[in-house]
């Protein structure tokens, strides 16, 4: 009995030991946790001392991180690392180089040219990394043609095929800032960049898009040779009259409209748009039937453009004003009848010499655009014949 009251506080002393050994550890944990916590107390306000901005470069990624001291001091330590560098920025420039924006402000310099260009909007836009983009069109029918079970079959039409080619041209934009703002850390550069360079290339695409020339920068779809719809043929636009020079005519006005969406074929009307400029669409706006109501609807739904006669409408102040033979109004499917081609990267040069005390960028990219559909858009003239 006296043996098992022994061995009983020997292990009643072996367990309080334990008990000991646990609470030092214990008090150890503690100890550690503790200053670790006022360790990463410390660094939080020392982190919440600085400027928002200048935190934001520490956590971006690479990527930003050396774009950004690349725009703010010209570093481009940071870019060779990376491997961002891009030479011969032009075939016909002997450029120093080029750095690619960083994917962020390239996606929002994108958003805010397909929200504010409108013929990118309603275009057929595709990615190429070539210097040109061709379209082939099939704009003839296959013949056909009922067979007699025992007679000789007899030879159809063959379809003939077009191959448009729609060049690239460099499109760019020359924002500039004073290096004092440069070296002030809670100035956001690159939201400043993206929105000078969008609202400079929204202006320049959507003119080129509507009326450009074709030489060094897009053809727009009104460059297009215009004939009258009864004698319209292939690589031209065909056109119809209000029969009234300079206006539309004074009876029943809209008739002109109702001639030019069914001047369209029915294969493109389901997709069809009309596109005019803010004057040309305040005439319009005014038109009502014969109950005196506007056949101009404007849409309750946010981002949803107004419709005439159930087509949507896109304003283009490119488009030409109601006069003695203007095209004014067009009305198509412009997703089949015209194509925007562009390259992915937009790339970005500094130059802090040219323009000081201030920083001069120079970005670019390059677009191009044309008709590749000529029988998916029609114009309306504003001529008697």
């Amino acid at each position: 009995m006296p043996s098992n009251l022994q061995t009983t506080q020997t292990l009643l002393n072996q367990v309080a030991g334990f008990a000991d050994d646990i609470k030092s550890f214990r008090d150890v944990v503690e100890d550690r946790l503790s200053e670790q916590s006022l360790r990463l107390d410390a660094l939080d306000r020392k982190d919440l001392a600085r400027p928002r901005l200048a935190r934001a470069v520490e956590t971006a990624s690479p990527h930003r991180k050396a774009m950004r001291a690349y725009l703010r001091s010209g570093s481009e330590d940071g870019l060779h690392a990376l491997g961002l560098e891009q030479k011969a920025l032009s075939s016909a420039v002997n450029a120093d180089g080029g750095y690619l924006i960083d994917p962020a402000t390239s996606q929002t310099v994108s958003t805010v040219l397909n929200g504010a260009s409108s013929i990118r909007s309603i275009a057929n836009v595709v990615t190429v990394e070539a210097s040109a983009y061709d379209v082939l069109i099939d704009h003839s029918e296959m013949g056909a043609g009922w067979q007699v079970e025992t007679g000789s079959a007899s030879e159809t039409a063959t379809p003939q095929i077009d191959r448009i080619s729609i060049a690239l041209n460099e499109l760019s934009a020359h924002p500039k800032v004073s290096q004092r703002l440069l070296d002030d850390s809670a100035f956001d550069l690159e939201a400043w960049l993206a929105d000078r360079i969008s609202d400079r290339f929204a202006r320049a695409e959507n003119a080129a898009f509507v009326i450009g020339d074709g030489v060094d920068e897009p053809t727009g779809f009104l460059t297009a040779p215009a004939v009258a719809e009864d004698s319209w043929s292939w690589g031209s636009l065909g056109y119809v009259p209000t029969g009234e020079a300079g206006g539309f005519p004074s009876s029943n006005p809209s008739d002109a409209l109702i001639d030019l969406v069914y001047t369209l074929g029915a294969r493109y009307r389901r997709n069809a748009v009309f596109v005019m400029n803010s004057t040309t669409a305040g005439v319009i706006r005014k038109f009502k039937d014969a109950d005196g109501r506007y056949l101009w609807t404007e849409t309750v739904i946010e981002g949803q453009p107004p419709r005439l006669f159930g087509y949507p409408v896109t304003i283009a102040e490119e488009m030409p004003d109601i006069g003695a033979g203007a095209d004014a109004v067009a009305f198509g499917d412009f997703r089949a009848g015209y194509t925007i081609a562009e390259r992915p990267d937009l790339r970005i040069l500094r130059d802090p010499y040219s323009a000081q005390p201030h920083v001069l960028f120079y970005a670019s990219k390059r677009v191009g655009g044309g008709v590749s559909d000529f029988a998916a858009i029609k114009l309306l003239r504003f001529a008697s014949t």
